[in-house]
């Protein structure tokens, strides 16, 4: 998986793992997916394929979903390329996908286009910046469904406006310790935005992952929604630092951390749940330096020891003993003491 966007340590990595800017956008003269038969699927397809390869340079390469088996498409959701509705649709969609993986396009999802751009670390700006662009490209050649009052015109209500989704992956561990996630959720709700699981609406937060988004985006500008999402997540940095400082003072929370790499280093069967609750921990020891193992091959273990993508790996079906053996070998291996 080498050359992958998340390999990479961006600003303030030690909390943020990576920026999301995702766009919502409908062709004008289609219906919405909603209301498509297959062959007006094929031909959404067939033109935002030809719209988004016409740049070579983009190296984009075409997925169609329906060609993939589960494990394969859900990996694709364990790695935020696509969404888990879209991985488990039954209906015809394609993927659009940069080699280095930092740059998807979901055709037929809930909307013609899912434009995603992400970047390793806090980088709001930059990130926006690609999306714009590749946006303009997009819209010279497919003409977008827009209203000047309601801005882009999306199937659910709820994206109209700019249509944009920001969000930040955040890794707060030592707030979650402390029992502050729900307060926070309750605070940032009041400014516009949500904080929940790693994998959006309904998950849950292993590893102490969290997303932090927008929620408005009629009536807002795209500089407005991502001024303020790097103003609280500039806060929420500043806190979770503080309270990893006060909670590794406790010679018993930072021994964990010595334990969770000895597990790691040593566990012949690693489930998911169990890996994410351990390097979890281990994450926070490099972060604070405690331990010497680089956050990049944190993280990188972080998404390449999910379910789907191990077994999407091992190129055949594994029971779940099997999986959980895989993933030790591969972690033993990577986190190997010396």
């Amino acid at each position: 998986m080498n050359g992958k966007w998340y390999i990479n340590k961006g600003e303030h990595g030690d909390v943020v793992i990576s920026t999301r800017i995702r766009l919502a956008r409908n062709i004008a003269k289609y219906p919405f997916p909603v209301r498509l038969d297959a062959e007006g699927r094929q031909k959404v397809f067939a033109e935002v394929r030809k719209a988004v390869q016409a740049d070579k340079s983009a190296g984009f390469g075409y997925i169609d979903m329906s060609a993939l088996n589960r494990s394969q498409a859900v990996s694709l959701a364990e790695r935020h390329l696509i969404s888990p509705e879209f991985a488990g649709s039954n209906s015809p969609g394609a993927l659009l996908l940069t080699e280095d993986e930092s740059v998807s396009i979901m055709v037929c999802e809930e909307d013609h286009i899912r434009l995603q751009v992400m970047q390793a670390g806090l980088a709001l700006q930059e990130a926006y910046a690609r999306a714009d662009a590749i946006d303009d490209a997009l819209d010279a050649r497919l003409a977008y469904a827009y209203d000047a009052r309601l801005g882009y015109l999306t199937q659910c209500p709820t994206n109209l406006g700019t249509a944009m989704r920001a969000s930040v992956m955040l890794h707060l561990p030592a707030l979650t310790r402390c029992g502050q996630i729900s307060r926070l959720a309750g605070a940032v709700s009041k400014l516009g935005l949500i904080i929940r699981g790693a994998h959006g609406e309904g998950s849950s937060p292993k590893g102490d992952l969290y997303q932090l988004s927008n929620q408005i985006t009629l009536g807002i500008t795209e500089k407005a929604a991502l001024d303020n999402l790097q103003s609280i997540t500039l806060q929420l940095v500043n806190q979770e630092r503080d309270a990893r400082k006060a909670l590794l003072e406790n010679p018993a929370e930072s021994d964990k951390v010595w334990r969770a790499l000895g597990i790691l280093q040593t566990a012949r069967l690693l489930s998911g749940d169990e890996f994410m609750e351990l390097v979890s921990l281990v994450r926070l020891g490099c972060a604070a330096g405690m331990l010497d193992t680089p956050l990049e091959k944190v993280n990188e273990l972080m998404i390449s020891m999910q379910p789907a993508t191990i077994t999407a790996a091992q190129g055949r079906n594994l029971t779940s003993q099997q999986r959980d053996a895989v993933r030790a070998e591969q972690v033993r291996s990577a986190l190997a003491a010396g």
